[in-house]
């Protein structure tokens, strides 16, 4: 038994993913996704995971900060983050991880270095805190965190500049979003974009220069009507399905102990979402 909590995971291809891949690795293993209504309701769900026989969750909004008070360990990453994006369950104790930002950065990487990027990413959530502190240690020369709330944007950006040294400031989401002059890297770490609703992200695309790179988290759809904009202009982009490819097959082999080939995980996120 594996699985995710979260609210919401109904559009998330995450299960399909992890049981094609397990089935290829002829593993009698299953992957459930769980719709976790409170905070209240997760704690349940977490001290129910030792004894229904997990042998790990994913842990996905908005239950990242959360769910760390329940575990009863957790790693350095998630003790310089502050949040945590999946468990191992390691002799009957809940072990909280988070490689959100490995994720991201080897899905990047893919595309351009990110070493010297100037980076304004938007929204700084239990996931965007992750990337944002990755993606300092992946040497990105600055960082600009635009959200609508004010403490939350001001804690992430203090902690990337604590657990990094690279400068990291906030600016307030009001409105149209104007770019910071520079910007080299744009990220989108909020919902929207996501399937059904495909809000649009209110960008003042005017701002966005030539040959920047840009990004969604977004796994469903692949191509968020943000990247299509995007791309529309040139600009080259990294999808949220490749970042979920790429932390996905890093948190299969700390489950299984088995090194997965990525092809394995491609093929199958590809069918999950009809591709």
């Amino acid at each position: 038994m594996t699985g995710m909590l979260g609210h919401p995971v109904a559009e998330n291809p995450i299960d399909l993913m992890f049981d094609a891949v397990y089935a290829h690795y002829d593993l009698p293993w299953q992957f459930w996704k769980s719709d976790i209504a409170s905070e209240a309701d997760l704690a349940h769900a977490v001290r129910a995971l030792v004894p229904l026989g997990y042998r790990g969750v994913g842990i996905t909004v908005p239950y990242k900060v959360a769910v760390i008070p329940m575990l009863d360990a957790i790693d350095d990453d998630v003790k310089a983050i502050g949040a945590a994006n999946y468990v191992t369950v390691e002799q009957g104790r809940l072990i909280g991880h988070n490689n959100d930002g490995k994720g991201v950065v080897k899905a990047i990487e893919k595309v351009a270095p990110l070493r010297g990027q100037r980076v304004v990413m938007l929204g700084a959530g239990g996931a965007g805190r992750a990337m944002a502190a990755e993606l300092a240690w992946a040497g990105a020369e600055q960082l600009t965190l635009i959200t609508r709330r004010q403490e939350q944007g001001e804690e992430v950006a203090a902690m990337v500049t604590r657990v990094s040294g690279v400068p990291t400031t906030w600016q307030p989401w009001q409105g149209k979003v104007v770019l910071p002059e520079g910007t080299t890297l744009l990220m989108n770490a909020t919902h929207l974009g996501c399937a059904p609703e495909l809000e649009p992200v209110p960008l003042d695309w005017n701002s966005l220069a030539p040959g920047t790179v840009v990004v969604d988290v977004i796994t469903n759809p692949r191509i968020t009507p943000f990247l299509a904009t995007a791309r529309e202009r040139g600009c080259p982009i990294v999808d949220g399905v490749e970042m979920l490819v790429q932390l996905a097959i890093q948190i299969f082999e700390q489950w299984t102990g088995i090194t997965p080939d990525e092809a394995v995980f491609q093929r199958a996120v590809a069918e999950a979402l009809g591709e």
